[in-house]
């Protein structure tokens, strides 16, 4: 009865108080009902809708300022989108690590939003200080070399920040709901949904508001929007301060994954053991910060580094000879993410187009939607948030309830089966987009006068709407794996490896774009002219579409052999299971 009533009293405790290794902003064990959840995480989004918002209402218009106000070509000015959108998705892999390993999510999230918003203040200026203006004509026919410069350092500064801001905050969101208590693991599944919920109302108020004010207004005058919104959310962010959970950095996550490594080198001669049992484990009674992982069958070769030579000194030998059952788990977890992260890769390269192509197929069209009122080009964007909103809002409200019912799994169906689900999307994007410049191709023809000004730009909704509902199942998908599927002291770097997707695909579009403009020139016409009508993107679309959906053969092979992430969570004792859930034993 004793130790029925000693539960029992553990368990109230674990109600009142938060027992998942993080502490409260005076550096104590947090109190449940007034911190984290929804009333730490409604701060957080709000910080995440404005940062989204600057960044799309300069994303989004890059492509035209590159060839309107610098007056780049569109092979140029697309490769430099790219390059500065790999950038800033690749940025956060080094802004990730420094959260996990040194300065912790709330300080980089902090550092990160004052560069990004120092970046906005310089844009503003190129705008409004005479002697970094691009010219001081009305028209700007040719661009001064300072203004050119101060540019592309403006919007890499607001690359940086993102590099930072981006995988902390999300993860940093995340945080402050508790894994081991049942109704917040709960919430914690519709909070990926809901984040990008706020993401795409940024997007969407990014695409269409300030997009219509740089197009009617000026450049200028969006860019002091910008820098308004981001300076007053930056506020509220930090108003927010008591209410979040904060984790302590507990150092470099690399160095336990390299002493893995070397110590199932040093050990690789030796006999595996008969019983997983036998390898090397810190008893949970004496976890005070963490998690314990099961073992797993997969890669063998590294369960080496916990078999124990002398059970007598084992709790002293040296952590570069003998590692946990749990650290070796952690380095399996690292190398199974690599086939997916690669699997994924031409998925990315079809949501690079959106940023680049689309918006630039958009200023080809008529955009004129009665009264004299004509549609910004980046504007058609919104289709695709509108598409995410709607398509998240759907799975989050009705289908994730009924899945749960047909499945048994508390997310519906596994992340990777939602991840794939996205991609067919993409491939029929792809082959939408093939279609609909065919047709645009095909008005010019018959009219190179007037061109494809008598096409109305809702062509490209059909694109953009299923682009935007696949996005709701892949991209939702990847930042929920990759923060979930990652050892706990790495989850800022796991939202890093999700933007690293995007970011290296936007680097593979560019290069593919210099090949086939290589390849196609040298035995011929090239894909890419100076402008869409002598160019065939047709073809390109066509070619990443097959690129898209052959790779999803390789990524289903891949998702049927994934091993999930499995956990040890009950109180007393845990026993592991195949599907990554435990089962109590109390």
């Amino acid at each position: 009865m004793e130790l029925n009533k000693g539960v029992e009293t553990r368990g109230v405790d674990e109600e009142k108080w938060v027992y998942d290794s993080s502490v409260d902003h005076k550096g104590r064990v947090p109190l449940r009902a007034s911190t984290g959840v929804w009333k730490a995480t409604l701060f957080i989004i709000a910080i995440e809708f404005s940062e989204r918002l600057s960044y799309f209402g300069v994303a989004t218009s890059l492509i035209i300022y590159l060839t309107k106000v610098i007056h780049q070509d569109l092979k140029t000015a697309a490769r430099n989108v790219n390059y500065w959108a790999g950038v800033t998705t690749l940025m956060p892999l080094f802004g990730g690590f420094l959260a996990d390993a040194y300065f912790g999510r709330f300080t980089t999230v902090f550092l990160s939003s004052v560069v990004y918003l120092l970046g906005l203040i310089l844009l503003t200026m190129s705008t409004f200080v005479p002697s970094l203006k691009a010219c001081d004509a009305a028209v700007c026919l040719e661009p001064r070399k300072v203004h050119e410069m101060v540019f592309f350092i403006a919007i890499y500064m607001i690359s940086i920040g993102t590099g930072g801001h981006k995988p902390s905050l999300e993860s940093f969101g995340a945080d402050q709901f508790d894994e081991n208590h049942s109704e917040e693991r709960k919430k914690k599944m519709s909070y990926f949904n809901w984040w990008n919920f706020g993401l795409c109302c940024g997007l969407l108020l990014g695409v269409t508001v300030i997009v219509y004010v740089q197009d009617r207004v000026g450049w200028g005058a969006a860019d002091i929007i910008l820098t308004t919104v981001m300076a007053s959310s930056l506020a509220i962010f930090i108003i927010g301060r008591p209410f979040y959970r904060y984790h302590v950095p507990p150092g470099s996550p690399l160095t336990p994954m390299l002493q893995v490594l070397v110590a199932a080198i040093k050990k690789r001669n030796l006999p595996y053991p008969s019983d997983p049992a036998e390898l090397h484990e810190v008893p949970k009674s004496r976890v005070n910060k963490g998690r314990l992982l099961c073992h797993t069958e997969s890669l063998k070769f590294l369960d080496k580094a916990a078999i124990v030579e002398d059970w007598d000194c084992a709790e002293k030998q040296d952590p570069w000879t003998l590692a946990t059952v749990t650290k070796v788990e952690e380095m399996k977890l690292i190398l199974n993410l690599i086939p997916i992260w690669l699997a994924t890769l031409p998925f990315g390269i079809s949501v690079a187009q959106t940023a680049t192509f689309f918006v630039k197929q958009g200023t080809m069209l008529d955009r004129n939607i009665g009264n004299g009122l004509e549609i910004p080009p980046a504007s058609i964007f919104a289709l695709s948030a509108f598409g995410m909103i709607v398509a998240v809002a759907i799975y989050e409200k009705i289908l994730v309830p009924v899945l749960r019912r047909a499945t048994g799994n508390e997310r519906g169906i596994k992340i990777l089966q939602r991840i794939g689900f996205g991609m067919l999307f993409s491939i029929s994007t792809m082959v939408v987009s093939a279609l609909v410049e065919r047709k645009r191709l095909g008005v010019v023809e018959k009219d190179p006068v007037k061109g494809s000004l008598s096409m109305s730009v809702f062509w490209l909704a059909p694109q953009f709407i299923i682009i935007g509902v696949g996005d709701a199942f892949t991209l939702v998908g990847l930042q929920e794996y990759f923060y979930d599927q990652v050892p706990d002291s790495m989850r800022s770097l796991g939202i890093a490896f999700y933007l690293s997707v995007i970011g290296a695909a936007n680097f593979i579009s560019s290069l593919l774009i210099t090949a086939i403009d290589h390849v196609t020139g040298r035995f011929g016409k090239s894909w890419f002219g100076k402008d869409l009508n002598s160019s065939r993107l047709d073809y390109f679309y066509w070619l990443i579409a097959g690129m898209t959906a052959a790779n999803l053969i390789v990524y289903v092979f891949l998702a049927r052999r994934y091993s999930y992430k499995n956990v040890q969570r009950s109180v007393v004792v845990a026993d592991c299971c195949e599907d990554g859930f435990e089962v109590s034993m109390a």
